[in-house]
């Protein structure tokens, strides 16, 4: 456990040396910022985060893989990965380590947004249970994006490779998952396709719906794509 904060701690001091970390925060916070202002209080109308919550998924779809492209590329890149392999610490803890601190990075640009909630409070009288049930929904499709990035991050020395194998990846699933193209096919294989929307869950996430087998479904996705990335890196021993 300790090597695994330790790597985790390292990665993410990491961000904050780099121009790139600063540049993904200044980019999500101005976006939100923007669809807050334009879309979440609007006179007449109850004051409400719902919107907010609904379009920081497909923010988080082009943020998520830029956080999650230089976990394991960067190393591959510059050599570094070698010594880090070598070291008396297993592939597990490297991965973990470096999956945790991209966590904990997304949830540290997460939290300036709530400012937002302070200026609803103001407004009206918001009902917390949707805005919890929201940030929940952000931090746990922001760690599925964060996993499968972290994965095609282990498989490629180019981050630009790694960052939009994540995000076709994605566009690809949604593209599936969609309503139109799930009715095209029969049973079972709708229900699969419709089980695999990410839209849909991330839906009932910001209406305050919070759903056990959605939590399961990211968790799932998580879980999969870590060990992957594992796999991934332990691979590269057998070269």
């Amino acid at each position: 456990m300790g090597a695994t904060l330790t790597v985790a701690w390292r990665e993410y001091a990491s961000f904050f040396r780099s121009s790139i970390g600063w540049l993904v925060i200044a980019l999500y916070l101005f976006l939100s910022g923007l669809w807050f202002a334009y879309d979440s209080i609007t006179p007449g109308q109850p004051a409400s985060m719902r919107a907010l919550f609904s379009v920081s998924q497909w923010l988080l779809l082009i943020v998520a893989p830029a956080i999650s492209m230089r976990l394991l590329s960067e190393e591959l890149r510059s050599g570094t990965i070698e010594p880090l392999m070598t070291a008396p610490i297993s592939d597990w803890h490297i991965v973990i380590g470096k999956y945790l601190a991209a966590l904990a990075f997304l949830i540290t640009m997460l939290l300036p947004t709530l400012i937002h909630v302070g200026v609803i409070e103001l407004l009206a009288s918001p009902d917390y249970g949707p805005i919890l049930a929201g940030y929940l929904g952000l931090v746990f499709v922001g760690a599925c994006y964060l996993a499968v990035g972290l994965f095609f991050s282990s498989l490629t020395r180019n981050q630009i490779v790694a960052f939009l194998s994540t995000l076709f990846f994605f566009m690809l699933l949604v593209f599936i998952s969609s309503p139109n193209v799930a009715a095209l096919v029969d049973e079972p294989f709708r229900s699969l396709l419709f089980g695999l929307s990410i839209n849909l869950r991330i839906a009932d996430f910001a209406k305050g719906v919070f759903d056990t087998s959605h939590a399961a479904f990211f968790l799932a996705f998580v879980v999969l794509f870590v060990v992957l990335s594992v796999v991934g890196v332990e691979s590269r021993r057998w070269r």
